[in-house]
C-alpha cells in the first residue's frame, strides 16, 4: 500500500463539482453542447495539406539581425 494512499478523500474542488452535479444534472448534456459548439468541427483535410506545404522553414535562431 502507497504511503499517500488517504481512503475516501475528496479535495474541496471534486465536492464542489459534485454537488454541482447533483443539484443540476443537466450540466453535462450542456457542457457536451458547449464542446461541440467550440472543439467538434469537422476537419478539411485538403486545406490543411496546403497550409502545411505553405510553411516558410524557420530560422535557427528566430532574433538574428543578420541580413539586416
Amino acid at each position: 500500500m502507497s504511503i499517500f494512499y488517504r481512503p475516501l478523500y475528496q479535495s474541496d474542488a471534486t465536492q464542489f463539482i459534485d454537488q454541482l452535479i447533483t443539484k443540476d444534472p443537466g450540466i453535462a448534456v450542456r457542457q457536451r453542447e458547449g464542446r461541440k459548439l467550440l472543439w467538434d468541427k469537422p476537419v478539411n483535410r485538403e486545406a490543411w495539406e496546403e497550409y502545411r506545404a505553405a510553411r516558410v522553414a524557420q530560422k535557427p535562431y528566430v532574433y538574428s539581425t543578420e541580413g539586416k
